[in-house]
């Protein structure tokens, strides 16, 4: 019996898979066999969702939340996130500029696909989340990249200038950033906007790590901009690493009425809405941003503690460079000095650090940056002292010859 060959669609075929998610799979099948693995690939909270959200969810479920609510959402959660972007941050959003969304990820689809034609261009700065390009493939549009490496990969308004094209339709922004961590200053981000908007530009922000910026750094929202500005704008919103509720899917677009009109009519005919009681549970959260905030800061805090014993250690390892990121849970490790004889790419490094010791990280190319390494710190201060002690070994300390 012959085997058939799938006719994959084109727009399919031409996009590449997630290297985080390849990462995260190599570790559960390593840890099936029962191997003692260190993760540190996997771009998830390890946190459990906090028990009072748990306890939201379900009440919602006691309440009947279990049918479909419209494709928008619950006008009770649309209504809560206008209320704590006011409390905030001191936004003026209105109800139909607001979306609920399957998590950050359908959101940065909807958004994507309502804009784009075949032929746009859209400009995405360096080191950029994986699935970025893809979404910018399967819409049929063009992946402009920016490259940000000489401004230590925080993007500038200058740099944006430089990379517009007269195809451009559309610039994606993610601060504080996955993988670098790097959060770009308010004051550039405005910058940013008032040069797209100058020229017609669109801007998608995916802030999901919104809230994970250590101090001095602040949580900066796109959406408190002007409206003149914001017109331009479709923010991204995801509850997934906020309030560790990866499992759960569910986020949000706030944008100009007629972006968000588009968009809930092509959610009407994929996902439909957000699960309904996850959506009312969100909407009580909101509504409680003391107990909320509460949780998120006590997170973060422990982020920040691990960041800042974990990229220090990093920097002592022969080979690496990193430098301290402002926000998130990454340190993105330049390890370009090691390649030559020993290493061709950093993939090989990856592999690896895989093989011999049993680490698991993601390598840059996904990222666009090929000669780097991410690493996530979002796990325990164990792992991440047996995996320095490992890499120690392993590569040596700088000045010290490797064991």
């Amino acid at each position: 019996m012959s085997v058939m060959t799938f006719p994959v669609s084109d727009r399919v075929a031409r996009m590449k898979g997630s290297s985080t998610l390849l990462a995260a799979q190599a570790a559960a099948e390593m840890r099936a066999q029962g191997i003692d693995v260190i993760d540190l690939s996997v771009g998830e909270p390890d946190f459990d969702t906090p028990e009072f959200i748990k306890t939201y969810a379900w009440e919602g479920i006691e309440k009947g939340f279990t049918k479909y609510t419209a494709t928008a959402g619950l006008l009770d959660f649309r209504n809560a996130v206008i209320e704590f972007y006011a409390k905030r941050f001191g936004a003026e959003i209105k109800l139909n500029e607001v979306a609920a969304s399957c998590g950050g990820k359908q959101a940065l689809f909807n958004a994507a696909c309502t804009l784009l034609n075949p032929g746009d261009d859209v400009l995405i700065p360096k080191p950029y989340w994986v699935t970025f390009p893809e979404i910018i493939t399967f819409c049929g549009a063009n992946s402009v990249f920016i490259e940000t490496e000489q401004t230590d990969f925080i993007l500038t308004a200058d740099q944006v200038a430089a990379a517009i094209t007269d195809k451009t339709k559309l610039l994606i922004i993610n601060s504080p950033s996955n993988p670098s961590g790097r959060v770009i200053p308010p004051a550039e981000m405005k910058r940013i906007v008032e040069v797209c908007a100058a020229r017609g530009i669109y801007v998608l922000t995916d802030e999901c790590y919104l809230f994970f910026a250590y101090p001095p750094a602040e949580p900066f929202s796109l959406a408190t901009l002007p409206d003149e500005l914001r017109e331009y704008v479709c923010v991204a919103g995801s509850f997934s690493k906020t309030y560790a509720m990866t499992g759960w899917r569910v986020g949000y677009t706030i944008a100009n009425s007629e972006w968000t009109k588009a968009m809930i009519k092509l959610q009407s005919h994929s996902a439909t809405h957000p699960t309904s009681f996850v959506q009312y549970a969100c909407a009580r959260a909101l509504r409680n941003p003391e107990k909320s905030m509460a949780a998120v800061s006590a997170m973060t805090s422990e982020y920040e503690r691990r960041r800042d014993w974990f990229v220090p250690a990093l920097n002592e390892i022969g080979g690496f460079q990193c430098s301290m990121p402002e926000g998130a849970f990454y340190a993105f490790v330049d390890v370009r000095e090691m390649l030559g004889d020993r290493f061709a790419t950093s993939a090989d490094v990856a592999e690896f650090l895989l093989r011999e010791a049993y680490i698991v990280v993601t390598d840059g190319a996904g990222f666009g940056a090929d000669g780097f390494i991410r690493f996530s710190y979002a796990t325990s201060m164990k792992n991440l002292q047996r995996a320095v002690e490992k890499m120690k070994a392993m590569f040596g300390e700088k000045g010290v010859a490797a064991a």
